[in-house]
């Protein structure tokens, strides 16, 4: 069987009926944001193809995803490792794990220090908290510090953490468990980039894309959570989780006919570009909506 959380927490993507199936395309219309490429004449160009995953990945493969919009350091806006000890409830400590893992891949952008290491003991913490053995995440902190000059290779190691921490809460019957952490990482990462990417008085047609192209993702974390309906907390965020998706229902993505590619296997939408009927104030809705919901989550 595959591990859930790698199929499922990317920060950003799929598909409104079903996470196979494109979305509707149109021959013409007045989109307000379009990451098509133009030439100087007004033609489209060919250009590399995007990518938009469109299933879940685990939280620390979330910066790839960053990495590409490009998000500056603030580690301010981060949930302080401090915090650890204040979470005694099994949810607040799923859910905060998957939130500190997402801080942990954001921080690995800019380089290994301290603070990265800071950020990793405190994922070790929060998982013993869970019962998660504390072997997942000693050895590869050991191997870290050990050597600590290659990024990629860091990455790789808490990823495999991560896919561990996970197959052991499924072989233990704690599915939903693993499912408020993959919730918790996707909000985190929402968070990350409506406050420290988007700017509403001058928006990145990209930027806007990457979240708006979100409602595909949220549509395939709630019919994942849904199987967890016996956990109240799980219901209590779907609840949220499904306000949430009130405003990405209100505007459509379009993709240009023939441009889209699906790859079902690796579940993946390639295109050019695509255009967007979101407006302004939809995002500032769904940033504050995300911030209001982060805010919540992460108080003790």
């Amino acid at each position: 069987m595959k591990s859930i959380l790698p199929s499922l927490i990317l920060f950003l993507l799929l598909s409104a009926t079903s996470c196979k199936q494109a979305p509707p395309q149109k021959d013409a219309f007045a989109p307000v944001f379009s990451t098509y490429k133009t030439d100087s004449t007004g033609t489209i160009t060919p250009v590399m193809k995007n990518e938009i995953f469109y299933g879940i990945l685990t939280p620390v493969e979330i910066c790839t995803i960053f990495n590409r919009l490009g998000v500056p350091y603030n580690n301010a806006t981060l949930n302080p490792t401090s915090k650890r000890d204040q979470y005694l409830s099994s949810s607040k400590a799923s859910i905060n794990t998957g939130i500190y893992g997402v801080d942990f891949g954001y921080l690995k952008m800019f380089g290994i220090g301290q603070e990265l290491i800071d950020y990793m003991m405190t994922i070790r913490d929060m998982s013993n908290k869970l019962g998660i053995p504390d072997v997942f995440l000693t050895d590869p902190i050991k191997k870290i510090q050990s050597d600590m000059s290659d990024p990629d290779t860091l990455m790789a190691i808490m990823n495999d953490a991560y896919n561990n921490m996970e197959s052991h809460l499924r072989e233990s019957g704690r599915e939903s468990t693993a499912g408020l952490m993959v919730m918790g990482g996707w909000v985190e990462a929402m968070f990350i980039a409506t406050q420290l990417v988007y700017n509403p008085a001058k928006p990145d047609p990209e930027v806007v894309q990457k979240i708006a192209e979100q409602k595909y993702t949220l549509t395939s974390l709630l019919s994942f959570l849904k199987n967890y309906y016996d956990d109240p907390v799980v219901v209590y965020y779907t609840k949220k989780l499904k306000y949430l998706k009130n405003y990405f229902d209100t505007f459509d993505i379009y993709f240009k006919k023939g441009d889209l590619e699906i790859d079902s296997s690796k579940q993946v939408l390639r295109s050019s570009g695509s255009e967007m009927t979101v407006t302004v104030e939809t995002l500032n809705k769904i940033r504050d909506y995300v911030a209001k919901l982060r805010t919540e989550m992460v108080t003790p």
